[in-house]
């Protein structure tokens, strides 16, 4: 059995941040730039506070199993909650969204060189 890679994105909006939380997070804006924006195990959070109040987490797990993407989303979701509880960030409308690179369509690059190595 292979292990599937899974891409799980959360997303959510600020709610009810302080001026004090406001500048701490527009101090930090450099560090949470969308064009710095990756997949990894821990999670990555993007957001341009200066434009909206919306926030993306995006993390990178792993299954053997078609259901543990389920497993993962909430792994996700947790983890985002802890790292906006532990800074003390309100939030609102926290969902995510998974996707199992497994089962994605694959480009055109990727369909010519399997084709070449005849799978």
């Amino acid at each position: 059995m292979s292990t599937r890679t899974f891409r799980i994105t959360v997303r959510g909006v600020f709610d009810g941040l302080g001026p004090d939380q406001r500048a701490e997070l527009l101090a930090r804006a450099a560090d949470h730039d969308v064009l710095r924006a990756a997949f990894t195990p821990e999670g990555h959070l993007s957001y341009d506070i200066a434009a909206r109040p919306a926030f993306t987490f995006r993390f990178l797990d792993s299954g053997e199993e078609e259901e543990d993407i389920l497993e993962a989303s909430e792994r996700a979701e947790e983890a985002a909650r802890a790292w906006l509880a532990e800074r003390g960030y309100g939030y609102k409308n926290l969902r995510s969204q998974a996707e199992d690179r497994s089962q994605a369509p694959l480009g055109k690059r990727q369909r010519r060189a399997a084709a070449q190595q005849g799978l």
